[in-house]
């Protein structure tokens, strides 16, 4: 009995930190979540659960929105940009391989103007495919409730969230270019591949130096970069990758403080037009399987 409930779990656990992970923006608490949904699965008569994988996204959803609250506390004293937790493709298991490509960083922050309930009204019915019905449940409120709250989100998400073009050949070429301009402070070369009005995001979460606000527009992007290089007296990183995050180019390197950092790049018609820099090593734990050991401990080549 034990292992067909088990079976019945693992089947949607997919679904589950995809929905946790797009509703809190952090891979440790998406995972949390994830284990606490299993701990109540477990205690609860499966002759009452006509649809599991309704009733799990019920669980996810409330965990989540009891968890919001001090999410939303943290988000307020939190220092400089506040970016979700990068997802590398290649970490993604089988069945999180849809979570790493339709999570792109510009989708998570449109989610972040989102009220809790909008959110998880959005995400159940628009990217989950649940009935309103299934959405009223879950979220304990009218249909008609649930169907206002998911248009507004819906109506929002829209207004925010910036098109741009997933991972491919040419835009890696691109991200290659990026890499080498900025870390050569070639403003020449950045402002070739830059749009006009493109931003540069960056979070430190107070704990290493990040630019506090956005910087927007070509000129000073490709200023920050050098000024960047001019300080940093050209010391380059001890490792670098390119890889996919969240369904979009970039690299991760360990720069030579030794901590891990993520660049991922925001193209639309061959022009980057967001620059997302993680730079919090509270949020990015979960990377540390990707980088060599011998970089780890102080090492390592590029």
């Amino acid at each position: 009995m034990d292992e067909i409930r088990d079976m019945d779990f693992e089947a949607h656990r997919g679904m589950m930190k995809g929905l946790a992970y797009r509703m809190l923006g952090t891979v440790s608490e998406a995972e949390d979540v994830v284990q606490d949904a299993y701990l109540r699965w477990h205690n609860t008569d499966r002759a009452h659960v006509e649809n599991p994988r309704a009733f799990l996204s019920t669980i996810v959803s409330r965990l989540c929105l009891d968890r919001w609250k001090e999410a939303r506390r943290r988000r307020e004293t939190y220092v400089g940009p506040w970016l979700p937790e990068p997802l590398i493709d290649e970490l993604a298991s089988p069945i999180e391989e849809d979570l790493a490509h339709d999570v792109s960083v510009a989708l998570m922050l449109a989610l972040e103007r989102l009220s809790p309930l909008e959110r998880a009204a959005f995400l159940l019915h628009d990217v989950f495919d649940m009935g309103f019905s299934e959405v009223a449940r879950a979220l304990d409120r009218t249909e008609a409730a649930c169907r206002q709250l998911a248009k507004r989100a819906r109506e929002n998400v829209q207004k925010a969230r910036p098109r741009f073009d997933v991972a491919s050949e040419e835009n890696e070429r691109i991200a290659e270019a990026f890499f080498a301009a900025s870390r050569a402070g070639d403003t020449a070369a950045l402002s070739r591949l830059l749009a006009e009005g493109a931003v540069l995001h960056t979070d430190g979460g107070g704990v290493r130096p990040a630019a506090l606000r956005l910087i927007r527009g070509a000129d000073k992007v490709c200023r920050f970069f050098a000024g960047i290089v001019l300080k940093k007296r050209g010391k380059p990183p001890l490792w670098a990758r390119q890889v996919v995050i969240n369904g979009m180019p970039g690299w991760l390197t360990i720069e030579a403080d030794g901590l891990p950092q993520t660049t991922t790049l925001a193209i639309v018609n061959g022009r980057i037009t967001d620059i997302y820099v993680m730079r919090n090593p509270n949020k990015m734990d979960h990377l540390a399987t990707m980088v060599p050991e011998p970089v780890l401990k102080g090492g390592g080549e590029q």
